[in-house]
Protein backbone atom coordinates (compact mmCIF):
# COMPACT_ATOMS: atom_id res chain seq x y z
CA UNK A 1 0.00 0.00 0.00
CA UNK A 2 1.18 3.51 -0.88
CA UNK A 3 2.10 5.90 2.04
CA UNK A 4 0.09 9.00 0.30
CA UNK A 5 -2.79 8.63 3.02
CA UNK A 6 0.02 9.52 6.30
CA UNK A 7 -2.09 13.18 6.49
CA UNK A 8 -5.66 11.23 6.43
CA UNK A 9 -4.81 8.69 8.91
CA UNK A 10 -3.41 11.09 11.41
CA UNK A 11 -5.73 12.39 13.94
CA UNK A 12 -5.71 16.09 14.60
CA UNK A 13 -5.09 16.31 18.17
CA UNK A 14 -2.75 13.96 19.29
CA UNK A 15 -4.35 12.76 22.64
CA UNK A 16 -7.77 11.62 21.30
CA UNK A 17 -5.71 8.89 18.19
CA UNK A 18 -5.21 5.46 19.30
CA UNK A 19 -4.66 4.23 22.99
CA UNK A 20 -2.58 0.91 24.15
CA UNK A 21 -1.95 -0.51 27.23
CA UNK A 22 0.31 -3.17 28.33
CA UNK A 23 -1.51 -6.24 29.72
CA UNK A 24 -0.75 -9.16 31.87
CA UNK A 25 -1.13 -11.68 28.74
CA UNK A 26 -2.05 -15.71 29.54
CA UNK A 27 0.13 -17.86 27.39
CA UNK A 28 0.39 -21.96 27.03
CA UNK A 29 2.74 -23.19 29.08
CA UNK A 30 5.28 -25.10 26.14
CA UNK A 31 6.23 -27.68 28.79
CA UNK A 32 1.97 -28.99 29.56
CA UNK A 33 1.03 -29.24 25.34
CA UNK A 34 2.21 -30.74 22.63
CA UNK A 35 3.36 -28.26 20.35
CA UNK A 36 2.45 -24.70 19.89
CA UNK A 37 1.82 -24.91 17.00
CA UNK A 38 -0.93 -27.98 17.28
CA UNK A 39 -3.30 -25.79 19.95
CA UNK A 40 -3.12 -22.64 17.39
CA UNK A 41 -6.21 -21.53 15.61
CA UNK A 42 -6.80 -19.62 12.67
CA UNK A 43 -9.49 -16.82 14.13
CA UNK A 44 -13.31 -18.22 14.99
CA UNK A 45 -14.78 -17.19 11.45
CA UNK A 46 -11.90 -18.77 9.32
CA UNK A 47 -12.20 -22.44 10.63
CA UNK A 48 -13.84 -24.34 8.32
CA UNK A 49 -16.96 -26.42 10.21
CA UNK A 50 -17.03 -29.15 10.44
CA UNK A 51 -14.06 -30.57 8.99
CA UNK A 52 -11.83 -27.97 9.77
CA UNK A 53 -13.12 -28.06 14.16
CA UNK A 54 -12.48 -31.80 13.91
CA UNK A 55 -9.03 -31.48 12.85
CA UNK A 56 -8.06 -28.72 15.17
CA UNK A 57 -9.52 -30.68 17.70
CA UNK A 58 -7.72 -33.76 17.38
CA UNK A 59 -4.57 -31.98 17.07
CA UNK A 60 -4.19 -31.45 20.77
CA UNK A 61 -6.48 -31.94 23.62
CA UNK A 62 -5.88 -28.39 24.80
CA UNK A 63 -6.52 -26.87 21.20
CA UNK A 64 -7.72 -22.96 21.28
CA UNK A 65 -10.93 -23.79 19.53
CA UNK A 66 -12.35 -25.81 22.57
CA UNK A 67 -12.33 -21.97 23.70
CA UNK A 68 -13.45 -19.81 20.74
CA UNK A 69 -15.55 -22.40 19.39
CA UNK A 70 -16.71 -24.71 22.08
CA UNK A 71 -19.49 -27.50 21.31
CA UNK A 72 -22.33 -28.28 22.73
CA UNK A 73 -26.28 -28.58 21.86
CA UNK A 74 -27.46 -25.15 23.40
CA UNK A 75 -25.48 -21.52 23.23
CA UNK A 76 -25.64 -20.84 26.97
CA UNK A 77 -24.03 -24.99 27.47
CA UNK A 78 -21.25 -24.15 24.93
CA UNK A 79 -20.32 -20.54 26.61
CA UNK A 80 -20.17 -21.95 29.80
CA UNK A 81 -18.38 -24.93 28.75
CA UNK A 82 -15.60 -22.41 27.71
CA UNK A 83 -15.30 -20.66 30.52
CA UNK A 84 -15.25 -24.20 32.51
CA UNK A 85 -12.57 -24.88 29.80
CA UNK A 86 -10.52 -21.87 30.63
CA UNK A 87 -10.63 -22.64 34.01
CA UNK A 88 -9.52 -25.86 34.29
CA UNK A 89 -6.56 -25.25 31.94
CA UNK A 90 -5.64 -22.30 34.37
CA UNK A 91 -5.92 -24.58 37.60
CA UNK A 92 -4.02 -27.36 35.55
CA UNK A 93 -0.97 -25.20 34.49
CA UNK A 94 -1.30 -25.62 30.98
CA UNK A 95 -2.20 -21.54 30.52
CA UNK A 96 -0.31 -19.39 32.97
CA UNK A 97 -0.32 -15.71 33.10
CA UNK A 98 2.93 -13.34 32.30
CA UNK A 99 4.61 -12.00 35.28
CA UNK A 100 4.14 -8.23 34.42
CA UNK A 101 2.11 -6.28 31.83
CA UNK A 102 3.42 -6.30 28.48
CA UNK A 103 3.05 -5.10 24.98
CA UNK A 104 3.63 -7.75 22.51
CA UNK A 105 5.76 -7.90 19.36
CA UNK A 106 4.30 -10.40 16.81
CA UNK A 107 5.81 -11.63 13.81
CA UNK A 108 4.85 -13.71 11.00
CA UNK A 109 6.58 -14.89 7.93
CA UNK A 110 5.65 -17.36 5.51
CA UNK A 111 4.30 -17.51 1.45
CA UNK A 112 6.44 -14.29 0.74
CA UNK A 113 5.22 -12.18 3.52
CA UNK A 114 6.93 -10.93 6.28
CA UNK A 115 4.93 -9.11 8.70
CA UNK A 116 5.46 -7.22 12.41
CA UNK A 117 3.24 -5.74 14.70
CA UNK A 118 2.10 -4.67 18.14
CA UNK A 119 -0.49 -6.74 20.17
CA UNK A 120 -1.74 -4.94 23.63
CA UNK A 121 -4.86 -4.04 24.91
CA UNK A 122 -7.03 -1.31 23.06
CA UNK A 123 -9.18 1.73 24.34
CA UNK A 124 -12.23 1.17 23.01
CA UNK A 125 -13.57 3.91 21.01
CA UNK A 126 -17.11 4.65 18.91
CA UNK A 127 -17.44 4.52 15.41
CA UNK A 128 -18.20 8.47 15.12
CA UNK A 129 -15.45 9.27 17.20
CA UNK A 130 -12.95 8.87 13.97
CA UNK A 131 -10.58 6.76 15.81
CA UNK A 132 -11.04 2.95 15.06
CA UNK A 133 -12.75 2.83 11.30
CA UNK A 134 -14.56 -0.08 10.81
CA UNK A 135 -15.42 -0.74 7.20
CA UNK A 136 -18.16 -3.62 7.31
CA UNK A 137 -21.52 -4.40 8.59
CA UNK A 138 -21.92 -7.09 10.89
CA UNK A 139 -24.28 -9.88 11.52
CA UNK A 140 -26.42 -9.36 15.38
CA UNK A 141 -26.54 -12.98 16.06
CA UNK A 142 -22.96 -13.26 15.29
CA UNK A 143 -22.53 -10.16 17.84
CA UNK A 144 -24.69 -11.53 20.19
CA UNK A 145 -22.64 -15.32 20.77
CA UNK A 146 -19.34 -13.61 20.71
CA UNK A 147 -20.67 -11.01 23.23
CA UNK A 148 -22.24 -14.45 25.67
CA UNK A 149 -18.89 -16.23 24.90
CA UNK A 150 -16.50 -13.18 26.08
CA UNK A 151 -19.13 -12.26 29.04
CA UNK A 152 -19.01 -15.55 30.44
CA UNK A 153 -15.23 -16.33 29.73
CA UNK A 154 -14.08 -13.07 31.11
CA UNK A 155 -11.67 -12.95 28.36
CA UNK A 156 -10.27 -11.87 25.08
CA UNK A 157 -9.23 -15.10 23.40
CA UNK A 158 -8.08 -13.71 19.94
CA UNK A 159 -6.85 -10.25 19.27
CA UNK A 160 -8.32 -8.06 16.06
CA UNK A 161 -6.41 -7.10 13.51
CA UNK A 162 -6.24 -3.37 12.89
CA UNK A 163 -3.77 -1.40 10.43
CA UNK A 164 -2.85 2.23 10.61
CA UNK A 165 -0.61 4.20 8.25
CA UNK A 166 3.02 5.08 10.14
CA UNK A 167 5.52 7.30 9.29
CA UNK A 168 9.20 7.70 8.51
CA UNK A 169 9.88 8.58 11.94
CA UNK A 170 7.69 6.19 13.33
CA UNK A 171 8.84 5.40 17.18
CA UNK A 172 7.04 1.92 17.20
CA UNK A 173 8.71 0.90 14.55
CA UNK A 174 11.57 1.45 16.43
CA UNK A 175 10.92 -0.36 19.08
CA UNK A 176 9.70 -3.43 16.89
CA UNK A 177 13.17 -3.31 15.03
CA UNK A 178 14.83 -3.26 18.30
CA UNK A 179 12.98 -5.61 20.10
CA UNK A 180 12.94 -8.44 17.20
CA UNK A 181 16.74 -8.63 17.53
CA UNK A 182 16.25 -10.53 20.94
CA UNK A 183 15.64 -14.22 21.68
CA UNK A 184 11.96 -14.61 21.41
CA UNK A 185 9.14 -15.80 24.42
CA UNK A 186 8.20 -18.23 21.27
CA UNK A 187 8.81 -19.73 18.36
CA UNK A 188 6.51 -21.71 16.31
CA UNK A 189 5.32 -23.02 12.73
CA UNK A 190 1.79 -23.71 12.03
CA UNK A 191 1.02 -26.15 9.28
CA UNK A 192 0.27 -23.76 6.83
CA UNK A 193 4.34 -22.99 6.87
CA UNK A 194 4.03 -19.60 8.38
CA UNK A 195 6.44 -19.15 10.98
CA UNK A 196 5.50 -17.48 14.34
CA UNK A 197 7.53 -15.45 16.58
CA UNK A 198 6.32 -13.24 19.90
CA UNK A 199 8.10 -11.23 22.45
CA UNK A 200 7.33 -9.16 25.33
CA UNK A 201 7.87 -5.52 25.52
CA UNK A 202 7.73 -4.43 29.50
CA UNK A 203 10.51 -1.63 29.43
CA UNK A 204 8.28 1.27 31.13
CA UNK A 205 10.13 3.65 28.21
CA UNK A 206 9.65 1.81 24.82
CA UNK A 207 5.67 1.03 25.80
CA UNK A 208 5.14 4.97 26.56
CA UNK A 209 7.08 5.04 23.04
CA UNK A 210 4.72 3.15 21.42
CA UNK A 211 1.53 4.91 22.78
CA UNK A 212 3.00 8.16 22.50
CA UNK A 213 2.89 6.91 18.48
CA UNK A 214 0.12 5.72 18.02
CA UNK A 215 -1.77 8.75 19.95
CA UNK A 216 -0.83 10.22 16.53
CA UNK A 217 -3.27 7.54 14.47
CA UNK A 218 -6.94 6.12 13.42
CA UNK A 219 -6.96 2.36 12.98
CA UNK A 220 -8.83 0.53 10.20
CA UNK A 221 -10.50 -2.66 11.29
CA UNK A 222 -9.28 -5.16 9.11
CA UNK A 223 -10.32 -8.57 10.46
CA UNK A 224 -12.99 -8.21 13.69
CA UNK A 225 -15.86 -5.98 13.08
CA UNK A 226 -18.34 -8.62 15.01
CA UNK A 227 -15.67 -8.85 17.63
CA UNK A 228 -15.40 -4.93 17.91
CA UNK A 229 -18.89 -4.31 18.30
CA UNK A 230 -18.52 -7.11 20.78
CA UNK A 231 -16.34 -5.23 22.87
CA UNK A 232 -18.74 -2.44 22.24
CA UNK A 233 -21.73 -3.89 23.64
CA UNK A 234 -19.59 -5.24 26.58
CA UNK A 235 -18.20 -1.85 27.61
CA UNK A 236 -21.76 -0.56 27.82
CA UNK A 237 -23.10 -3.57 30.07
CA UNK A 238 -20.01 -2.57 32.76
CA UNK A 239 -20.43 1.32 32.93
CA UNK A 240 -17.56 1.87 35.47
CA UNK A 241 -14.12 2.39 34.03
CA UNK A 242 -12.04 -1.01 33.97
CA UNK A 243 -10.62 -3.26 31.71
CA UNK A 244 -13.83 -3.52 29.91
CA UNK A 245 -13.13 -0.54 28.22
CA UNK A 246 -10.23 -2.46 26.80
CA UNK A 247 -10.12 -5.04 23.49
CA UNK A 248 -6.99 -6.97 22.30
CA UNK A 249 -6.10 -6.16 19.11
CA UNK A 250 -2.93 -6.59 16.74
CA UNK A 251 -1.87 -3.17 15.54
CA UNK A 252 -0.16 -3.53 11.93
CA UNK A 253 1.78 -0.57 9.74
CA UNK A 254 0.79 -1.35 6.28
CA UNK A 255 2.81 0.86 4.85
CA UNK A 256 5.33 -1.09 6.11
CA UNK A 257 4.09 -4.25 6.14
CA UNK A 258 1.37 -4.61 3.46
CA UNK A 259 -1.47 -6.35 4.05
CA UNK A 260 -3.30 -9.05 1.69
CA UNK A 261 -6.85 -8.39 0.66
CA UNK A 262 -8.70 -11.63 -0.39
CA UNK A 263 -12.21 -11.85 -1.39
CA UNK A 264 -14.92 -13.85 1.38
CA UNK A 265 -17.15 -16.09 -0.82
CA UNK A 266 -20.49 -16.99 -0.22
CA UNK A 267 -22.26 -20.33 0.18
CA UNK A 268 -26.28 -20.32 -0.76
CA UNK A 269 -27.34 -23.28 0.77
CA UNK A 270 -30.82 -23.99 -0.61
CA UNK A 271 -30.47 -22.48 -4.11
CA UNK A 272 -29.09 -24.69 -6.44
CA UNK A 273 -26.73 -23.85 -9.67
CA UNK A 274 -29.55 -24.54 -12.09
CA UNK A 275 -32.08 -22.61 -10.11
CA UNK A 276 -29.62 -19.66 -9.42
CA UNK A 277 -28.91 -19.50 -13.91
CA UNK A 278 -32.80 -19.93 -14.31
CA UNK A 279 -33.60 -16.84 -12.27
CA UNK A 280 -30.77 -14.36 -13.85
CA UNK A 281 -32.71 -14.16 -17.28
CA UNK A 282 -31.03 -11.24 -19.33
CA UNK A 283 -29.87 -9.38 -16.19
CA UNK A 284 -26.49 -10.70 -15.92
CA UNK A 285 -24.11 -12.22 -19.20
CA UNK A 286 -23.51 -16.14 -18.21
CA UNK A 287 -20.71 -18.00 -19.62
CA UNK A 288 -19.80 -21.60 -18.49
CA UNK A 289 -16.08 -22.14 -17.75
CA UNK A 290 -14.02 -25.69 -18.24
CA UNK A 291 -13.74 -27.00 -14.89
CA UNK A 292 -10.48 -25.98 -13.49
CA UNK A 293 -10.58 -23.54 -10.30
CA UNK A 294 -7.10 -21.43 -11.44
CA UNK A 295 -8.04 -20.81 -14.83
CA UNK A 296 -11.64 -19.75 -13.58
CA UNK A 297 -10.21 -17.34 -11.11
CA UNK A 298 -8.06 -15.87 -14.07
CA UNK A 299 -11.51 -15.13 -16.06
CA UNK A 300 -13.16 -13.74 -12.86
CA UNK A 301 -10.12 -11.30 -11.74
CA UNK A 302 -10.02 -9.81 -15.70
CA UNK A 303 -13.85 -9.60 -15.76
CA UNK A 304 -13.76 -7.80 -12.35
CA UNK A 305 -11.46 -5.35 -13.98
CA UNK A 306 -14.09 -3.66 -16.42
CA UNK A 307 -16.80 -3.70 -13.60
CA UNK A 308 -19.10 -6.50 -11.48
CA UNK A 309 -18.50 -9.89 -12.23
CA UNK A 310 -19.38 -12.97 -9.98
CA UNK A 311 -18.28 -17.33 -10.02
CA UNK A 312 -20.99 -19.22 -9.37
CA UNK A 313 -20.30 -23.40 -8.24
CA UNK A 314 -21.20 -26.29 -7.24
CA UNK A 315 -22.62 -28.29 -10.31
CA UNK A 316 -19.20 -29.27 -11.25
CA UNK A 317 -18.89 -26.70 -13.66
CA UNK A 318 -18.02 -22.64 -13.12
CA UNK A 319 -20.22 -20.10 -14.58
CA UNK A 320 -18.86 -16.53 -15.01
CA UNK A 321 -21.11 -13.90 -14.15
CA UNK A 322 -21.21 -9.95 -15.55
CA UNK A 323 -22.03 -7.37 -17.53
CA UNK A 324 -24.78 -6.57 -15.05
CA UNK A 325 -28.27 -4.98 -16.83
CA UNK A 326 -27.52 -1.34 -15.61
CA UNK A 327 -31.13 -0.54 -15.50
CA UNK A 328 -31.06 -3.32 -12.95
CA UNK A 329 -28.70 -1.66 -11.44
CA UNK A 330 -30.16 1.46 -10.67
CA UNK A 331 -33.21 -0.20 -9.82
CA UNK A 332 -31.96 -2.55 -6.99
CA UNK A 333 -28.85 -0.43 -5.99
CA UNK A 334 -29.66 2.69 -3.08
CA UNK A 335 -28.75 6.15 -4.53
CA UNK A 336 -27.53 7.53 -1.73
CA UNK A 337 -24.29 6.04 -1.41
CA UNK A 338 -20.59 7.28 -2.84
CA UNK A 339 -20.29 5.68 -5.93
CA UNK A 340 -17.32 3.50 -4.86
CA UNK A 341 -19.62 1.92 -2.45
CA UNK A 342 -22.69 1.68 -5.19
CA UNK A 343 -19.85 -0.55 -7.66
CA UNK A 344 -18.85 -2.73 -5.02
CA UNK A 345 -19.44 -6.78 -6.14
CA UNK A 346 -20.80 -7.12 -2.79
CA UNK A 347 -23.01 -4.43 -3.23
CA UNK A 348 -24.44 -5.71 -6.34
CA UNK A 349 -24.40 -9.52 -5.37
CA UNK A 350 -26.45 -8.49 -1.95
CA UNK A 351 -28.38 -5.56 -3.16
CA UNK A 352 -29.27 -6.82 -6.46
CA UNK A 353 -28.50 -10.60 -6.74
CA UNK A 354 -29.89 -12.18 -3.47
CA UNK A 355 -32.41 -9.03 -2.53
CA UNK A 356 -34.11 -9.07 -5.69
CA UNK A 357 -33.37 -11.62 -8.06
CA UNK A 358 -32.54 -14.69 -5.93
CA UNK A 359 -34.72 -13.40 -3.27
CA UNK A 360 -31.82 -15.25 -0.55
CA UNK A 361 -32.52 -13.89 3.12
CA UNK A 362 -29.05 -13.12 4.62
CA UNK A 363 -29.98 -15.78 7.23
CA UNK A 364 -27.46 -18.02 8.73
CA UNK A 365 -29.25 -21.05 7.58
CA UNK A 366 -29.30 -19.55 3.55
CA UNK A 367 -26.04 -18.18 3.37
CA UNK A 368 -22.55 -19.37 4.88
CA UNK A 369 -19.30 -16.99 4.80
CA UNK A 370 -16.36 -19.47 3.75
CA UNK A 371 -12.64 -17.91 3.16
CA UNK A 372 -11.50 -20.88 1.41
CA UNK A 373 -12.36 -21.27 -2.35
CA UNK A 374 -11.81 -24.87 -2.28
CA UNK A 375 -13.82 -25.47 0.64
CA UNK A 376 -16.78 -23.36 -0.60
CA UNK A 377 -16.86 -25.20 -4.08
CA UNK A 378 -16.75 -28.31 -2.24
CA UNK A 379 -19.32 -27.61 -0.06
CA UNK A 380 -21.83 -26.14 -2.50
CA UNK A 381 -21.19 -29.47 -4.28
CA UNK A 382 -21.81 -31.64 -1.32
CA UNK A 383 -24.97 -29.85 -0.54
CA UNK A 384 -26.46 -29.17 -4.23
CA UNK A 385 -25.97 -25.41 -3.68
CA UNK A 386 -24.44 -22.19 -5.03
CA UNK A 387 -21.18 -21.03 -4.29
CA UNK A 388 -20.83 -17.34 -5.31
CA UNK A 389 -16.82 -16.78 -5.54
CA UNK A 390 -15.91 -13.07 -5.39
CA UNK A 391 -12.78 -11.18 -6.66
CA UNK A 392 -11.26 -9.00 -3.64
CA UNK A 393 -11.38 -5.46 -3.24
CA UNK A 394 -8.54 -2.72 -3.78
CA UNK A 395 -7.47 -1.72 0.42
CA UNK A 396 -7.27 2.15 -0.81
CA UNK A 397 -11.15 1.73 -1.32
CA UNK A 398 -11.64 -0.07 1.83
CA UNK A 399 -9.94 2.80 3.70
CA UNK A 400 -11.29 5.62 1.73
CA UNK A 401 -15.13 3.88 2.33
CA UNK A 402 -14.51 3.86 5.75
CA UNK A 403 -12.81 7.30 6.19
CA UNK A 404 -16.05 8.41 4.77
CA UNK A 405 -18.26 6.69 7.21
CA UNK A 406 -19.46 4.24 5.32
CA UNK A 407 -19.50 0.78 5.37
CA UNK A 408 -19.17 -2.23 3.52
CA UNK A 409 -21.69 -5.29 2.75
CA UNK A 410 -20.67 -7.80 5.96
CA UNK A 411 -17.67 -9.98 5.51
CA UNK A 412 -16.78 -7.87 2.16
CA UNK A 413 -12.82 -8.10 2.38
CA UNK A 414 -10.34 -10.87 4.48
CA UNK A 415 -7.47 -9.01 5.04
CA UNK A 416 -4.56 -11.41 5.83
CA UNK A 417 -2.39 -13.22 7.27
CA UNK A 418 -4.40 -13.46 9.74
CA UNK A 419 -2.90 -13.78 13.42
CA UNK A 420 -2.80 -16.57 15.11
CA UNK A 421 -5.22 -17.17 17.89
CA UNK A 422 -4.09 -19.29 20.90
CA UNK A 423 -0.36 -17.11 21.06
CA UNK A 424 -1.62 -15.18 23.66
CA UNK A 425 -4.96 -14.57 25.54
CA UNK A 426 -5.88 -11.00 27.54
CA UNK A 427 -7.91 -12.16 31.20
CA UNK A 428 -10.29 -9.62 32.18
CA UNK A 429 -9.48 -10.67 35.77
CA UNK A 430 -6.03 -10.25 35.62
CA UNK A 431 -6.45 -6.28 34.46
Amino acid sequence: MNTSGHAADAVRDDTAGLRLAPFRGLRYVPERVGSLAAVTSPPYDVVVRPDGLLHLESADPHNIVRLILPQAITAGTRHRKAAVTLDRWLADGVLAPDPEPALYVYEQNGDGILQRGIIGALELSTPDEGVVLPHEDVMPHVVEDRAALMRTTAANLEPLLLTYVGEDDDGADTVIERTVRREPLLSTTTEDGFQHRLWAVTDPADQATVAQELRRHQALIADGHHRWATYLRLREEHTAPGPWNYGLVLLIDTARYPLRVRAIHRLLNRLPVADALAALGDSFRVRRLERALPVALEALATAAAEGNAFLLAGDGAFHLLDRPDPTLLDRTIRADRPEAWRTLDATVLHSTLLDHVWHIPDAPEDIAYIHDTQAAVAQAERRGGTAVLMHPVREEVVRDLARQGVTMPRKSTSFGPKPATGLVLRSLALD
